[in-house]
Formats: structure tokens, sequence, C-alpha cells
């Protein structure tokens, strides 16, 4: 059934001047007024990009962080002959400000900068620990494109290093206001975390206002390398004097497998060298008042009483003696 439209009413005005009737049109138009966007004044852009050679989980890291930041700009992965510096070029051609490059190494071990483009600073991690989202399947649920809040444990304001670095992660991750791909609300909290001089990354949606939290996902574990004046490179600011390279490791690693039948050769000389020749003497008196005394008093007297068996002693002829003393 249609439904039938409402008739505008139009009112006739009478003109004194002319007797032709003019009609006077509604002051407010059927459509609805488009809704004004807010000024995006922070215009925070990060490039995320991959070297070739990155394994399958750290892929699936990336796409992650991806999903993450609605303000990041894709990039296709780089050949390996490129240097450094070309990617602030690319940061250049793409309009971006900041940068996160994966560099994998061996198939096996993920390298991860983050930089301040161009001026820097920038930093490189060791990422440890790699647990995806798709891998977790975990409960908690958080819109795409929402905005997050950034949670710090409090030895970032201690050192002067982890404050460099608060300030970076927080521009990296950190969703500018009234960004276009954004949600105007806060679902979920980011918490940086320092234990074991490692910064320990989680994701949690917020159920409620009063601090319920449920995983969300990915998680990883950034092990901090080095920290450059530059964007990808300059002089070093701070070295991690506690950072062992995945090499490293695994060459002491062998090293104590290959030496594991020396060891035990030397355990057992060393055990033969402190063992004591003689054991401590036992005297029987000590043990006369310990147990029932009746009982050993009792078993006393049977020996007493039973006979003493004599010895046979064997009888040698006179003959016998004279042929061995002849001999």
């Amino acid at each position: 059934m249609k439904v039938k439209s409402k008739k505008t009413e139009v009112k006739v005005a009478p003109d004194s001047k002319n007797e032709s009737q003019k009609v006077l049109l509604p002051a407010k138009r059927r459509s609805d007024e488009v809704i004004k966007k807010k000024k995006w004044i922070n215009r925070q852009r990060v490039l995320v990009l991959a070297y070739r050679g990155i394994n399958l989980r750290s892929r699936h890291l990336m796409e992650d962080l991806k999903r993450l930041m609605p303000h990041h700009r894709p990039e296709a992965k780089i050949e390996r002959q490129k240097n450094l510096q070309a990617i602030n070029e690319i940061c250049e051609a793409k309009n971006c400000n900041k940068a996160i490059l994966f560099e994998g190494r061996l198939k096996r071990d993920l390298f991860m900068w983050f930089a301040n483009v161009p001026s820097g600073p920038s930093a490189k991690f060791l990422v440890e620990n790699i647990h995806t989202m798709g891998e977790l399947k975990l409960t908690g649920n958080c819109l795409r494109g929402s905005r997050p809040l950034l949670s710090f444990d409090e030895s970032f304001s201690t050192d002067i290093q982890y404050g460099v670095l608060k300030e970076l992660l927080t521009q990296i991750f950190g969703v500018p206001n009234q960004h276009p791909k954004s949600q105007p609300f806060f679902d979920h909290v980011y918490t940086f975390s320092i234990l074991d001089n490692r910064i320990w990354f989680r994701n949690f949606q917020i159920l409620t206002e009063d601090g319920g939290l449920v995983e969300v996902g990915p998680r990883f574990v950034l092990n901090p390398v080095k920290i450059f004046s530059g964007s990808f490179g300059g002089p070093t600011i701070w070295e991690n004097p506690h950072y062992i390279s995945p090499g490293q490791y695994l060459r002491s690693f062998k090293e104590k497998a290959g030496k594991k039948y020396l060891n035990r050769i030397e355990q057992k000389v060393a055990l033969k060298m402190n063992k004591p020749e003689t054991t401590y003497s036992l005297n029987p008196l000590d043990e006369i008042f310990s147990g029932d005394v009746d009982k050993k008093a009792e078993d006393l007297d049977k020996l007493e009483s039973q006979p003493i068996k004599k010895q046979k002693v064997q009888k040698v002829s006179k003959q016998k003696l004279k042929k061995i003393d002849v001999q």
C-alpha cells in the first residue's frame, strides 16, 4: 500500500503593486542536513611494511597490528638489497611520519623497527614469544577501528631510555582523534609492562566501567637492542647490555649439548675423588639401650647357653711331616 505524502500548504501573498499573485515556498527543505565532521588535527600516519623472508607467524602478527591501527598505510614487501635509508623515501612518498618495519632472519628470528620519520629517533627490537589472534582464540572482541587506551608500567618513568620508548610507542599506537577511519569511542586498552628487561605487550577489551577486562590478542615481547638518534640509523643513543643475540644463544646451547659426555666423565671422576676410603667405625655397644632391652637380654642368654662347637683339627702323620721337611 502506498503511503500518502502530506501536501504542503502554499500561501499566497497579495502584491500591492502587481495584482499578480506570488507563491511562497516552505522555509525547510525535505532532505536531511549533512553532518559536519570535526577537524582532524593530529595527522599521524604509520607505514607498516616488511622485508622479504619473514615466516608465517610474523606475517600474521603484522596483519593483526594492521587491524588494530586504522591510521596505518600498507606497503608491499621490499627486497633485502635495499638500504634502510630507502624506507624514509617510501614514507615521504606515502605521506607518513611514523614507520614499523618487520625484518626476518633465517626464517626463524624476527626484528621490529619503530621509527619517527625523518628526524628520528628509531628503536630496534627482537620480538619473542609471538602469539597471534588466530592462534590464541580468546573470548575478547573489540570493534575494528575503535581508539585504544594506552597503559604504561611505572618503570617507564624511572629510566631515560624507557621514557624515549614510551613517547615513541605512544605516537605509533595511539589512534588520532577524529581520524576518518576510526570510531569515536574507546573499547580496548593496550598495556606495556617491563619485566626481565623486556617490554610485554597485551591487548584487552574493556567490558565494564569498573575495570573488567578480557584479553583480545595478539601478545608478544619486545627485547630492545639499540636506540638510534636518526631514522633507521645514525649515532647510537643507547645499547642494551643484557641483550644476547639468537645466534650466540644457540651457539652456547649447542656447545653445552656437545660437552654432555665430557661432563658425565668429569662427574664420575669427581665422585671417586670425593668418596671416603674408610666408613665410620660403628661400636655394637652403642645399640644396647635402643629398642626393647628385655628381648636383647633373652637373645644373649640363648647364645651363652648354646655349646661351643670345637673346630676339627686334622691329624697329620709323622711320615707326611718328614716329607714336607725334606722338600
